[in-house]
């Protein structure tokens, strides 16, 4: 793997920098290993990519789209590979990595019809001629990848502007890697030309050579506290385009009327599903006092103690381990605070083996509990809080600093339009689980969640800026009140 570290320009080399390695949480195997870039590369790669733009950028956006449905056709050719990489490289259950490489091949449509719809052109006439408006690529962008959707989400950036024309180095978390190359090598039979899409591998070190290239954007995945240091790097440059997914702590309250065994299911997938390593997963579960509450929670932790937990390869299993083990002590560390402020443990999270990543999922009752850090944490544990009040629970769901996703559970109509009035949340569903968005809509919040540059659907508008021209046929004298003749 040494000599495929970097993709620069149309080519494989090895890295320059810092060695590194990739251990799947699961078993301790090591899935990726190799280099990162040297800054010298980081620097090729995107002056590569800046070169690629003035032809890619004229390219006939029929072309590009060409490219991508071949691109498609390549990655459904390899779909199982891809889910196994995804898997092996961070331990998600294979069925959740074949739905994610599922996510990556359907991607390609749905951006184009996005772009169709967002940043397409549009002709009306005019008493002069005709009002036109049209999209231009921006340039350069760096997209930035997460672990927990190492393929899905930097694809859901570097299609959309891939499509508008833009050229693109990437960097892929180097918590999961593998399936980068993987992407690169489906792009390249694809057709797409050398330098549209550049890979850089590497840490922190290769991340902020990137941050200092020339650059036009920066498309990113991942937590709130890199999102703001990206924000506040690039601060008084408006010219650069920031698309920031920051996470959430979400909130989802569930009310009667309602079945207790179908609310406890909603919840329970919304917050244990890829071992709660997902950003819009359920983090805070808000319950009404009295006997309908003590049932739901009751039915969420007999789920909790049932799930079946194991490797990656493990088919009957619905929750693998945590990206690593550093991130299953952190998620017990995590319960011990809450626990230390006054909460307690309905079901504790616990690590199962020691160098691994697997932990159990936890419910921890924080009614009574003080000073709670208003923080995501990434993995599979639920802080519930009990109120008297349909009021009190819009109250405790809109007590967060974030507002990506949000949840309620709910048979009562009435309930769930003052629902979507009052509780602050960009992606907000009813009877769902909050870990459940369509690409056919926007993703993207509030706060901390982002900074307004949703993604999914609306990733097109971020992609590219509109152009308006007023175009008349031919050159005619103006004509104005104290204008000369």
């Amino acid at each position: 793997m040494s000599a495929r570290d970097v993709f620069i320009d149309g080519a494989w080399e090895s890295g320059e920098g810092v060695a590194f390695e990739s251990v799947c949480p699961a078993t301790g195997a090591v899935s990726w290993s190799g280099h990162g870039a040297s800054p010298q590369q980081v620097v090729r790669a995107v002056t590569g990519a800046r070169a690629a733009f003035d032809h890619w950028s004229v390219e006939p956006r029929q072309r590009r789209a060409e490219i991508l449905v071949r691109y498609r056709d390549q990655l459904a050719a390899r779909k199982s590979e891809i889910a196994e990489t995804i898997s092996r490289d961070m331990g998600k259950v294979l069925w959740d990595a074949a739905g994610e490489a599922g996510a990556m091949i359907g991607k390609i449509d749905l951006s184009s019809a996005a772009q169709s719809e967002r940043a397409g052109t549009k002709e009306t006439e005019a008493a002069f001629g005709r009002l036109q408006l049209d999209h231009r690529p921006h340039g350069v962008m760096a997209v930035f990848g997460p672990f927990n959707f190492p393929g899905h989400l930097p694809n859901g950036h570097i299609v959309p502007a891939l499509l508008a024309g833009n050229t693109c180095v990437f960097k892929p978390s180097e918590l999961a890697p593998a399936v980068a190359n993987i992407m690169i090598e489906c792009l390249v039979e694809a057709g797409l030309p050398p330098g549209c899409l550049n890979l850089v591998h590497g840490g922190r070190d290769t991340g902020a050579a990137l941050l200092e290239s020339d650059l036009d954007g920066v498309l990113f995945t991942g937590s709130a506290k890199t999102g703001i240091a990206f924000h506040r790097h690039f601060a008084g440059r408006p010219e650069i385009i920031l698309a920031l997914e920051m996470g959430g702590n979400n909130p989802l309250v569930a009310w009667p009327p309602c079945d207790a065994a179908a609310a406890a299911d909603i919840i329970a997938q919304g917050a244990f599903l890829t071992t709660g390593q997902r950003c819009s997963c359920t983090r805070r579960l808000i319950l009404p006092e009295g006997k309908w509450g003590d049932d739901v929670l009751s039915a969420v932790a007999a789920r909790a103690e049932a799930i079946r937990i194991g490797p990656w390869s493990d088919e009957t299993a619905f929750m693998g381990p945590l990206v690593s083990a550093q991130a299953a002590v952190a998620a017990c560390t995590f319960q011990d605070m809450l626990m230390a402020r006054g909460g307690r443990p309905v079901v504790a999270l616990t690590q199962q083996e020691p160098g691994l990543g697997f932990v159990s999922p936890g419910i921890i009752d924080v009614t009574e509990a003080q000073d709670v850090p208003d923080e995501e944490l990434f993995g599979p544990l639920i802080q519930v809080t009990r109120v008297a009040t349909l009021e009190q629970a819009f109250a405790r769901a809109n007590a967060t600093k974030y507002g990506l996703a949000g949840g309620v559970v709910c048979d009562d109509d009435e309930v769930w339009q003052q629902s979507l009035v009052r509780m602050r949340a960009g992606i907000l569903n009813r009877n769902r689980p909050t870990a459940g968005a369509s690409g056919a809509l926007p993703f993207g919040g509030s706060g901390l969640s982002g900074n307004h540059r949703a993604s999914a659907w609306y990733a097109a508008d971020y992609c590219a800026w509109p152009q308006a021209s007023q175009v008349a046929p031919k050159a005619a004298r103006m004509q104005a009140v104290g204008f000369p003749e």
